[in-house]
């Protein structure tokens, strides 16, 4: 069949049509590159994370209509896209672990391209998140409660898994009068064997055994104050506390707003086989105040915070607390003399809450100008202490805000710790890499289905601690242990 011929007037123009389209076609079908990595909240840029976490979902900061974010490198088992509109990035559970599975020991990426109301692209360097091989452990536990003092209504300890976004509450005031909670201890992170103080009318020291629960009532007509910050020798018969005479101060000035000070504290020691309590005397003729204590992983030391006892009115501001330890025997239950393993006066810092980690060579500590009470203390920073050395460094994951109860995972490849680096107000548990003391990861917080929680929820996450599997009492169980009649533990006399 013979085609018809065009004259070559009509030909040019179409020829003008198409160039006139094409010169006026929107500029909105043009991709541009940001240069720069888009704004996310949290932040989990250049992140290390280990390969059993929770999705980081999190939040585009960023103009946009619509978002596409996809993993890089791609493959068939492996590769991700998602779309969003409003810039909420929620990633599918299972593919994220399969992203997390493919990639172990490698860096992830993902690209994000936002398209503008008038159709134009930018795309955004890619982000990077570093997939560790090690493991974390599978739950944290915490305390959920509002940041004030004034009040301690709906005050919860909460069981969170880190491998998803599943919660369980562990005890509920509510269910106990609304009386005060905290303290949870665990013995070696186990799930089976831990303690919660609880103060007011149903008080006492609840240990959890399994299912099996027991009111204890630790304090004697020995002892001036209540037993706080224990701390269980790795053995498990032995349990180390603080008896701590509480006073708090409301500063008037800007900066830190209020204070809890010990106008006394002794160290104590229960023995859960004979029931009784005693207290950890001192070896010189000075009269300290001594708390946060802590075991060595071999239980061969214990290590806590110690000042002078000054009576009367002291400048507050001078209080500054050292680090010490003590060597102990477990057969004989025996400690030696106290040994300064770092000197407050020639840091010029006072410490709180030392940990260690489980290979017995590094130790966590929140150093801050004075005083005891880092949660309160915007300056509170994180120390890395080498013990073989006596080396002491302040960590690259410090904030502007205060850093305080910190923690170890139990293969000492991660670091727990709360932080107000949000708001200056409300605490949140972020998790740190830790390959040495010289190779610490960039914090990151504990990642919640939700992107946008931490913005909204004012409840701060205390004390925050690893759980080596799922605790399986309930609150209800803590309730029926709070109608029983408490365990009086006895004082043992001085040999």
């Amino acid at each position: 069949m013979r085609l018809p011929l065009i004259h070559p007037a009509v030909i040019s123009m179409l020829t003008v049509i198409v160039l006139s389209t094409g010169c006026h076609s929107n500029h909105s079908s043009l991709t541009r590159a940001a240069g720069r990595e888009a704004l996310i909240e949290p932040d989990y840029c250049d992140v290390t994370v280990p390969q059993n976490i929770a999705p980081l979902n999190f939040s585009i900061l960023e103009e946009g209509g619509q978002f596409t974010i996809r993993s890089l490198p791609s493959s068939a088992k492996g590769s991700l896209v998602l779309t969003s509109r409003k810039g909420n990035v929620r990633f599918p559970q299972k593919k994220w672990r399969a992203l997390l599975s493919e990639n172990k020991g490698k860096t992830l990426k993902f690209e994000i391209t936002a398209k503008l109301e008038n159709g134009e692209r930018i795309t955004y360097l890619p982000l990077s998140i570093h997939i560790s091989e090690e493991s974390i452990d599978p739950y944290v536990c915490y305390r959920l409660l509002y940041p004030g003092y004034e009040s301690w209504s709906g005050m919860r300890i909460v069981q969170r898994s880190l491998e998803d976004f599943s919660e369980s509450n562990v005890v509920e005031n509510q269910l106990i009068e609304g009386n005060c909670i905290n303290c949870h201890t665990f013995l070696n992170q186990d799930p089976e064997e831990f303690l919660i103080h609880v103060r007011g009318s149903l008080y006492g020291t609840y240990f959890v055994d399994g299912k099996d629960i027991t009111r204890r009532n630790l304090r004697t007509e020995n002892m001036a104050a209540n037993a706080v910050y224990p701390a269980w020798h790795p053995e498990g018969r032995y349990v180390v506390f603080s008896s701590n005479e509480v006073l708090q101060v409301i500063h008037m000035l800007p900066g830190n707003r209020n204070e809890f000070y010990d106008r006394a504290s002794k160290m104590v020691i229960f023995d859960s086989h004979l029931n009784t309590m005693k207290e950890i005397r001192e070896n010189d003729s000075i009269e300290y105040i001594g708390t946060f204590p802590c075991w060595s992983p071999d239980g061969k030391f214990l290590y806590f915070c110690r000042t002078e006892h000054h009576k009367g009115a002291f400048d507050l501001s001078k209080q500054k607390y050292d680090l010490v330890r003590r060597p102990f025997d477990p057969l004989t239950g025996v400690f030696d003399h106290a040994e300064i393993v770092l000197n407050a006066r020639e840091i010029g810092k006072s410490m709180s809450l030392p940990s260690i980690s489980p290979d017995g060579k590094s130790l966590l500590v929140a150093m801050h100008a004075y005083g005891t009470s880092p949660v309160w203390h915007k300056d509170s920073d994180l120390y890395m202490l080498e013990i073989d050395s006596g080396k002491a460094e302040r960590m690259a994951l410090n904030s502007t805000e205060a850093e305080s109860y910190h923690s170890w995972s139990s293969n000492g490849k991660w670091i727990l710790f709360s932080s107000k680096r949000g708001d200056g107000r409300t605490s949140r548990p972020h998790i740190a890499y830790f390959a040495s003391p010289d190779d610490v990861g960039k914090a990151f917080v504990l990642p919640q289905k939700d992107p946008g929680l931490y913005q909204r929820l004012e409840l701060s996450f205390n004390r925050p601690e690893f759980v080596t599997g799922k605790i399986r009492i309930k609150p209800r169980n803590i309730a029926a242990a709070a109608k029983e009649n408490p365990v009086h533990a006895n004082w043992a006399a001085d040999e």
